[in-house]
């Protein structure tokens, strides 16, 4: 691992972690969603999941798809072509990493596709309106949004798992201080799908 992907992990890793190892306890066989599984925080929250023996599901373009599978992903949906509803149901685990917006409503329309039992993990903000009645209805538990924090024994955790070769990150782009607009810029067009962005 280089000097720019270890300033790449901790945030985004330890995000990660904590929404697959505080919010829930992951085993071996479980069917995992993760939404904007091709993004900074999800291309790890994938390798992950799959480290604990989950399969993965993943939402993400069809161009990050090969680049998916390579990192463990068992399964792929297009959000551009597919609605992730129609694809999967019967699910244990639901990541959030999109949020609540109006024209998706990831996180309403997620707890249609868990099983009864089974637990939206809540990265992204958004959505909560009516949020906890519905899945109350249906058996399903709710995570509170996840507010990462500073996480030693996490912090270790992954840099073991790069160390057996079950982790790797990808940066998209780096950028100088001076360009902080720029990083700005890229990191808002590409906020769901886009891997990281280094400044330094």
């Amino acid at each position: 691992m280089n000097h720019v992907e270890a300033a790449a992990l901790p945030l985004a890793g330890l995000t990660a972690w904590q929404a697959l190892t505080d919010m829930i306890t992951i085993e071996p066989g479980q069917r995992v969603l993760i939404h904007a599984a091709g993004g900074g925080v999800g291309h790890l929250a994938v390798q992950i999941a799959k480290h604990f023996g989950a399969y993965v599901i993943g939402t993400a373009s069809a161009a990050r798809h090969e680049w998916l599978r390579s990192l463990g992903a068992d399964e792929l949906i297009d959000h551009h072509t597919q609605l992730f509803e129609d694809e999967v149901q019967n699910l244990d685990v639901v990541v959030d990493l999109v949020g609540g917006f109006p024209q998706n409503d990831i996180a309403r329309r997620s707890i249609n596709v868990l099983k009864p039992g089974g637990t939206l993990v809540r990265v992204a903000p958004g959505g909560t309106d009516g949020l906890l009645e519905a899945a109350g209805q249906q058996g399903i538990e709710v995570t509170p949004e996840i507010l990462v924090e500073p996480d030693y024994a996490g912090l270790l955790a992954l840099t073991g798992l790069v160390d057996l070769g079950a982790l790797t990150v990808e940066v998209q782009q780096t950028f100088p201080l001076a360009e902080l607009a720029a990083a700005h810029r890229l990191g808002e067009t590409n906020r769901v799908q886009g891997k990281l962005v280094i400044i330094h």
